[in-house]
């Protein structure tokens, strides 16, 4: 009989039931990053234009997929089927491993906090009902899917987000045949934003703990799909993310946009639209929080050595842990939407994709086993430089806006 050691504790899996598909690999990271992120891209660009907002996304997308490969290499180096906060240990020792979990807790509960927020409005806003009663609706689907572990989470965000692709395709067409987009909406810049949209731009698109969990999926039937299916993610993160600014931006203008975009895009174009506008948003968040809530889970099931299956008792603390903080302190109104997300990226970004380079070095030397897939070229020196600069700055940003001691405009 084949050995079913739980993952958490570092020994072999095997199990057919966590097998995943390529496809569920690409929408598990798609919909990790289509959350709160995308609905608030537009009111963060809203000073610096669409151009600086492309700019922020190219150097955010390129570098966070490079530190997620990274990723996927030492997760491919090592026999046990670890998560971030497991490799750091074994790879950098116990301060890289509390550095990578502070960091995957930091963004998590930051999304979390969001999506609580921006849930409890927008079903205020389409029901009738209390902020928080909007927001408790949203976090049910999401705690039972997250309780079920990674094969429920893959086959619910394949299957979400082939909808939520109709609706928001729908939605940028009816913005573009119908209103139409004003040139000078999106034509004009300001460089001097684009450094405050890049802290949005790299929560937007930060998703290495999720490589691991595709790791495990895929690991048993075909390793070698894992960097595509990264790759395959991320440009499609990267379309959708640039597409809905364009298509907002370009129809209301930088004073037109809302906090969670989807509410004044959508009434900007009629009843039918609203609700579709904010049927996308709460999908989109429920399929980040699914993919965020999971990892965080099994992080948590690393780090302190407990054991994710066969312990009702630690799933349901791991669960507790990540799933109740964010909820209060999104009902107490302890932190808003966007501001909740810029501190997250520049915090969680630094850690997250400054420490993969130091594992991604470790593993070289003291891995376990050959890798099916290695990083090649975008391993080099210079790139693994040019990553912890940029996202080390990006931190730097984060203190400093903490701090209040950022010019005005750029917190």
């Amino acid at each position: 009989m084949a050995e079913t050691t739980d993952e958490s504790a570092g020994g072999p899996t095997g199990r057919r039931s966590d097998a995943i598909t390529f496809w569920q690999g690409v929408a598990i990271i798609f919909g990790a990053n289509i959350g709160a992120g995308i609905l608030s891209l537009p009111y963060g660009a809203r000073n610096g234009g669409f151009p600086a907002l492309i700019v922020a996304l190219v150097i955010a997308g390129v570098l966070t997929t490079v530190s997620m490969l990274y990723v996927a290499e030492v997760s491919l180096r090592t026999a046990k089927p670890l998560q971030l906060a497991g490799l750091a240990r074994k790879y950098l020792g116990e301060t890289g491993s509390w550095l990578i979990f502070a960091g995957v807790v930091i963004n998590g509960l930051g999304a979390l906090i969001s999506y609580a927020s921006g849930s409890g409005a927008i079903l205020a806003d389409l029901l009738g009902v209390h902020e928080t009663v909007g927001g408790l609706l949203f976090y049910i689907p999401g705690v039972v899917v997250v309780w079920l572990g990674l094969k429920a989470t893959g086959r619910s965000e394949q299957a979400i987000t082939v909808v939520m692709l109709a609706i928001i395709l729908l939605l940028c067409g009816w913005t573009i045949v119908g209103p139409g987009i004003d040139a000078g909406n999106v034509g004009y810049v300001n460089p001097y934003f684009v450094v405050p949209i890049m802290n949005l731009a790299v929560f937007a698109f930060i998703a290495q703990y999720t490589v691991p969990e595709l790791a495990r999926g895929l690991a048993a039937h075909s390793p070698r799909a894992l960097p595509g299916a990264v790759v395959t993610g991320m440009c499609a993160t990267g379309f959708l993310l640039a597409l809905i600014p364009f298509a907002a931006l370009g129809m209301m203008g930088p004073d037109g946009v809302t906090e969670v975009i989807t509410i004044g895009w959508g009434q900007g174009l009629g009843p039918v639209a609203y609700y579709l506008a904010n049927i996308f948003a709460l999908l989109a968040m429920l399929t980040s929080f699914w993919a965020i809530g999971l990892t965080l889970m099994t992080n948590v099931f690393d780090r302190f050595d407990w054991p994710g299956e066969g312990s009702p008792r630690h799933r349901f603390a791991a669960l507790a842990l990540i799933a109740v903080p964010p909820f209060l302190i999104a009902a107490f109104g302890l932190a808003g939407f966007v501001s909740a997300l810029g501190y997250a990226g520049g915090f969680a970004g630094a850690i997250m994709s400054v420490v993969p380079v130091l594992m991604l070095r470790r593993a070289r030397a003291v891995g376990d086993q050959e890798p099916a897939w290695q990083a090649g070229r975008i391993a080099h020196p210079v790139v693994q430089a040019t990553l912890v600069v940029v996202f080390g700055l990006a931190f730097l940003y984060s203190l400093l806006t903490a701090a209040g001691l950022l010019p005005d405009g750029w917190s």
